[in-house]
């Protein structure tokens, strides 16, 4: 393996929560086509789960160079040949640099962008998704009638703190937004350090 390169970013809650994510993911991806990652980060995310699923093809994605640049290294590094190479993709866009997705996966962005990113990332899954293909998103959110748990409130104000347009979002907006841009809930699960899984589709009709 090459030796360890200096753009590779390492994100800690990637470790802990990439196997939980990966097991969603095994239960609600199409059986081969290509996979969207909106906003790789790291880009640790997208080499674990290709690694495991190699019968579908990885596209990641991000608007920063910054990251660009780890998900590259970590490309080189893992050497996996059902990865592309990275994608400048902001969500909030109009105009995406891809066409033919068969699933989309955004780990971790509606809560650390502002609120038209996820807009911007529903319209884009109604353009590219074929009917009936998924939309995993993975985060905390704050749900109707349920305590929010005290470490996602000091998470949620520490967002704030760093941009006013940032932080937790209320999971009945979202699934609102989505339906808007006809996009329906499949399914919910819990997961590790108080997040969710949250699986649309793209309606049939």
């Amino acid at each position: 393996m090459p030796p360890i390169d200096d753009a590779r970013r390492h994100a800690p809650a990637t470790l802990r929560n990439r196997d939980p994510i990966l097991a969603i993911l095994k239960t609600i991806l199409p059986e081969r086509g290509t996979v969207l990652e909106v906003a790789s980060g790291s880009g640790e995310h997208i080499v674990h789960f290709a690694r495991h699923l190699p019968h579908l093809a990885w596209q990641p994605s991000d608007p920063t160079a910054e990251a660009r640049a780890s998900i590259a290294a970590w490309l080189a590094a893992e050497r996996l040949a059902n990865v592309a190479p990275p994608l400048a993709l902001d969500a909030a866009a109009t105009d995406w640099p891809v066409v033919d997705v068969d699933a989309m996966v955004c780990i971790n962005m509606v809560h650390i962008s502002p609120w038209p990113a996820t807009l911007g990332l529903f319209a884009g899954a109604e353009r590219l998704l074929p009917p009936g293909a998924p939309l995993y998103l993975y985060g905390p959110y704050i749900v109707t009638g349920q305590p929010l748990a005290p470490s996602n409130a000091a998470f949620d104000r520490d967002l704030r703190e760093r941009d006013p347009a940032w932080g937790l979002r209320m999971l009945d907006d979202v699934l609102a937004a989505a339906a808007q841009a006809g996009l329906a809930l499949d399914r919910i699960d819990e997961m590790p350090a108080n997040n969710l899984s949250v699986t649309l589709r793209r309606r049939l009709f």
